[in-house]
């Protein structure tokens, strides 16, 4: 949590360790290495040591890849395909709206149930966009783990199938 924590009290324009991305995306460090293997366009900066340094960019395109792989159900082939016909700014774009920091994102409206002695009033309170946005985080957060895990036992339900088939191998 130390690390979610450092990333928040970042600026937005500040430069994230290898840790820091891994735990906004909520994905292991290895994958984020895979991918660099894998999308061409994928550069961290590297100083010394190999440590590896990643740009607000280069987190909006990270968030991009995920959504593609993970919520769209792309292959990693597939979502190449995407990078090199649409671009990166579409995947990037799709990585900031996934996040909720698009540039066409809007104020978000909170409902907020406050009891009353005889009855039940609901009040209508314009969130801070920090509020809102850690909100939106949490609840991504959980939507992408339910989306891996589904993604996950689809492709276990497959291959019970595959097994269960007489002459399968």
């Amino acid at each position: 949590m130390a690390v979610l924590a450092a990333f928040r009290e970042k600026s937005p324009e500040a430069f994230r360790t290898i840790s820091e991305v891994a735990t906004e995306l909520d994905m292991p460090q290895h994958v984020l290495r895979f991918w660099e293997s894998r999308f061409a366009q994928v550069r961290p900066v590297k100083r010394a040591g190999g440590r590896r340094y990643y740009r607000p960019e280069d987190v909006d395109l990270l968030r991009g890849i995920r959504t593609l792989l993970y919520r769209e159900g792309f292959t990693i082939k597939g979502a190449q395909k995407v990078l090199r016909e649409k671009g990166l700014r579409h995947v990037a774009e799709l990585g900031r709206m996934a996040a909720g920091t698009s540039s066409a994102s809007a104020p978000v409206d909170v409902i907020v149930e406050t009891p009353r002695p005889r009855a039940t009033l609901t009040i209508v309170e314009r969130a801070s966009d920090e509020d809102a946005s850690l909100a939106a985080s949490l609840a991504h957060q959980e939507r992408v783990k339910l989306e891996i895990l589904l993604a996950e036992l689809s492709q276990l339900k497959s291959r019970l199938r595959a097994a269960r088939t007489p002459g399968a191998a």
